[in-house]
C-alpha cells in the first residue's frame, strides 16, 4: 500500500512559522495536535467533500476528525450549502437579524427537549461562557462545580492557574469533582452550601489522551434532584457531543433534563454558529447579561444551522452515526486482536476513543505503540488522532469503513515488527 509524503505541506509550513504563531497556532499545530511522529501527517488541506479531505500534496484522507466534530453530514453536503449560498445572496452580516434567527430558534425549541428559547453566537466557549454567567445572574452566586480535565473551552475560567496568562482570580471561583463520583459532588456542594450558582459538565467524560468515561447509572439523576434541592442550575455541555447521540440532547440520551445546553460543532455542519438553549425560568436571566460579538446576527451559518437540523432529523443522523460507528469500532479491535494488539475502545461509538494499550501482554504505559498505529494509518490515508477522540459522520460509506479496516490491518503489521522495540523506549 502507497504511503504518503509532505513536501507541499512542509514547505508551506516553514513560510507559515515567520508569519503565524506556532506556524499553526492552538490544538491544531503539529506538536500540540499530537501528530507524532510530525513527519507523517499533512499540516495543510486543499479540499473537502463527503468524509474526505485532500492535502496540499494531492493525498486523499478518510477524516476521523470531521474538524474536530462540525462535519456530521458531510463535507459540503449539498442541502446545507444550498441553503447558505441562497441566504449569502440576500445578506449575511447586517445591521439587523434576519428571520433566519427566528426560524432557527423556532425549530432548535422544537428540535432540543428542554430548550425554551436560544441564544446564537459563534464558538462553543462563547456559550459555555454565557450559560456560565447566566446561572450566576439567576442565582446571585459565585461557584460553579466542574469536573476534574473537563474541557469547556479556552477562557481563562476554563483553564488553571498555572496555565499562561490565567491568574488565580480567574479561576478563584471554580471548585472540582471527580466525573461520575457524586458522593464527591454532594460533599463539595453541602461545603459550599448556598454559593454555587451551577454545576457544567458534558454528558460523558471525553477528556484528552484518556479513557472517556460513562457516569454511573444513575448518577445524572442524583445530580439533577441535588441541583433542584439547593437551586443550582445544571449546565450540559454538549459542544461536542451535541446531535451525535440524539438529536432531542444528550440529556435525553442519558435520561435527565438540563436547565441549559450549550452547542456548537454540528450545529450547522461546520458553517460558524454556536447556541445556548434553556429553560423558560431562566430566559431573564440570559436576557439581563451583557453579551454580544461583531458577527452573532450572521444569518448564512443560521440558514444552513436550519438546513442541517432538519436533515439530521430527517435520517435520524445519532442512529445513523451510532451504527456505522459500533462497525467501524467492532472491525478495528478484531483487526488488533488478530496482530496481538490490546485495542480499547471507550465512549459512545459515534465519537469514540481508542488506544492501543499493549502487545502481547504487554502494557504500552507511553502510548508509543498507538502513536505508531496511528502514524502508519495516517500516511495511509486514514486520519485518525491518537489524543483526542473520534468522530463519524453521516455520509461514510460501508466501503470507506472497509478501507479503514484493511489501512489497520497493515498498519498493525507494520507496527508488530517494531511492537517490542516501542515497549522498550523510556519517556
Amino acid at each position: 500500500m502507497e504511503t504518503y509524503k509532505y513536501p507541499k505541506s512542509s514547505e508551506l509550513f516553514l513560510r507559515a512559522t515567520k508569519v503565524i504563531p506556532g506556524g499553526v497556532y492552538g490544538h491544531l499545530g503539529p506538536a500540540e495536535g499530537c501528530f507524532m511522529p510530525v513527519s507523517n501527517y499533512p499540516i495543510y488541506l486543499d479540499h473537502a467533500q463527503g468524509s474526505y479531505f485532500w492535502d496540499l500534496d494531492g493525498n486523499k484522507f478518510i477524516d476521523y476528525m470531521c474538524a474536530y466534530g462540525p462535519n456530521i453530514l458531510g463535507y459540503n453536503d449539498p442541502d446545507v450549502n444550498a441553503a447558505a449560498m441562497a441566504q449569502y445572496k440576500k445578506g449575511d452580516c447586517t445591521i439587523l437579524p434576519t428571520q433566519k434567527m427566528v426560524e432557527l430558534a423556532e425549530l432548535l425549541t422544537d428540535t432540543v427537549a428542554n430548550a425554551d428559547w436560544a441564544f446564537f453566537a459563534k464558538n462553543g466557549g462563547d456559550v459555555t461562557s454565557l450559560a456560565v454567567m447566566t446561572a450566576k445572574a439567576a442565582t446571585n452566586r459565585d461557584k460553579i462545580v466542574m469536573h476534574f480535565g473537563g474541557y469547556h473551552g479556552v477562557a481563562p475560567w476554563t483553564q488553571h492557574a498555572d496555565h499562561p496568562g490565567v491568574t488565580k482570580a480567574d479561576v478563584s471561583n471554580n471548585l472540582y469533582t471527580p466525573f461520575g463520583d457524586f458522593s464527591a459532588l454532594k460533599k463539595v456542594v453541602y461545603e459550599n452550601r448556598g454559593e454555587i450558582a451551577a454545576i457544567i459538565s458534558t454528558p460523558y467524560h471525553h477528556p484528552i489522551v484518556e479513557d472517556n468515561r460513562m457516569a454511573p447509572e444513575g448518577y445524572w439523576q442524583k445530580v439533577r434532584d441535588l441541583c433542584k434541592k439547593e437551586g443550582i442550575l445544571l449546565i450540559i455541555d454538549d459542544v461536542r457531543c451535541g446531535f451525535r447521540l440524539d438529536v432531542r440532547g444528550s440529556d435525553v440520551h442519558y435520561g435527565f433534563d438540563a436547565d441549559l445546553l450549550c452547542y456548537c460543532k454540528a450545529l450547522a455542519n461546520g458553517f460558524n454558529i454556536s447556541a445556548l438553549v434553556g429553560k423558560k425560568e431562566y430566559m431573564d436571566a440570559v436576557s439581563s447579561v451583557f453579551y454580544t460579538g461583531s458577527y452573532w446576527l450572521s444569518a448564512v451559518p443560521m440558514a444552513a444551522a436550519i438546513a442541517c437540523i432538519k436533515k439530521m432529523r430527517e435520517i435520524d443522523v445519532a442512529k445513523v452515526c451510532t451504527e456505522k460507528g459500533i462497525k467501524l469500532t467492532g472491525g478495528l479491535k478484531e483487526i488488533a486482536s488478530s496482530h496481538g494488539f490490546d485495542l480499547r475502545i471507550t465512549g459512545e461509538p459515534s465519537m469514540w476513543f481508542m488506544r492501543t494499550a499493549g502487545y502481547r501482554g504487554e502494557v504500552d504505559p507511553n502510548n508509543f505503540i498507538h502513536q505508531a498505529f496511528v502514524a502508519e494509518c495516517v500516511k495511509r490515508g486514514v486520519f485518525f488522532a491518537n489524543h483526542h477522540n473520534l468522530f463519524i459522520n453521516a455520509s461514510l460509506t460501508d466501503d470507506d469503513i472497509q478501507h479503514t479496516l484493511d489501512v489497520a490491518d497493515e498498519a498493525y503489521r507494520v507496527v508488530s515488527k517494531n511492537a517490542k522495540q516501542l515497549l522498550g523506549k523510556v519517556m
